[in-house]
């Protein structure tokens, strides 16, 4: 799979929750190869301060527009610099990365969590039907992704662990119900692992297929550090950026 390095204009660079900013590229040849489930490593080409590149899943790609989006929270000194960034101005990007969702036919229930929600937005946009979407956060406050999701789903149960939105409790809580009442034909999970855990439990236990997306610190994007590597139920490691991102629940979850 053909990978690029390009320096990207940003084209929109704005907060759409707090904390949370939507960070639009031109990167055509990025956005023409991507498939959802990938990521991309960028930094910016004059930050003297930064090493390494940070890598961030793939919000939505139009081959079209030739845009690739990224969506990620204010965490420390790099994504307080991205946050800065003004339309015009550029972003080294390499990408598209790893190996993504698989894009099949039938009702897919995609279960979202946190910042794990965004590389859904990109496979609901792709799938041949609209998916439904279960999503959980602490609160109203966290679960602002509604919005975004509403124009791609065929329908969107809520849950918070304080109540204030939708169910109170967890994803899991709902899991059970959103499977009997929906039928899917899969699950698609990304979000915290615990809750990817518990949600690939359930989802074993009713016979469905079950695909992970995992999140993990790297340095390279190509599989030399070793920095992204955890031990599958296989007994083999596996590296998160060229194995992954996305796995089937089962090689991650005993």
């Amino acid at each position: 799979m053909k990978k690029y390095v390009t320096d990207a204009p940003v084209l929109e660079n704005a907060a759409i929750s707090d904390g949370i900013y939507r960070m639009v590229l031109h990167a055509e040849k990025i956005a023409l190869a991507s498939q959802p489930g990938q990521f991309v490593m960028v930094m910016k080409p004059d930050d003297s301060g930064a090493f390494l590149r940070r890598p961030f899943g793939i919000a939505d790609a139009d081959a079209g527009a030739g845009t690739v989006t990224i969506i990620y929270r204010l965490v420390g000194k790099g994504t307080r610099a991205f946050a800065k960034m003004k339309q015009g101005e550029l972003l080294s990007v390499e990408g598209p990365i790893g190996h993504g969702f698989t894009v099949g036919a039938g009702k897919t229930l995609l279960v979202g969590g946190g910042l794990g929600i965004a590389p859904l937005l990109f496979l609901a946009k792709s799938l041949p039907e609209q998916p439904v979407f279960l999503i959980g956060g602490r609160s109203e406050k966290e679960v602002f992704w509604k919005e975004l999701l509403a124009p791609l789903a065929e329908k969107i149960y809520v849950t918070t662990d304080d109540g204030s939105f939708g169910t109170k409790g967890f994803t899991t809580t709902l899991l059970p119900d959103v499977l009997e009442k929906e039928q899917p034909a899969r699950v698609v999970t990304c979000g915290p692992t615990v809750m990817m855990k518990g949600i690939a439990a359930i989802v074993r236990a009713a016979g469905l297929p079950c695909e992970v997306s995992l999140e993990k610190r790297m340095a390279c994007g190509i599989g030399v550090c070793l920095g992204c590597t955890f031990l599958a139920t296989s007994g083999t490691r596996k590296k998160v950026c060229v194995d992954g991102p996305v796995f089937d629940a089962k090689e991650v979850f005993a």
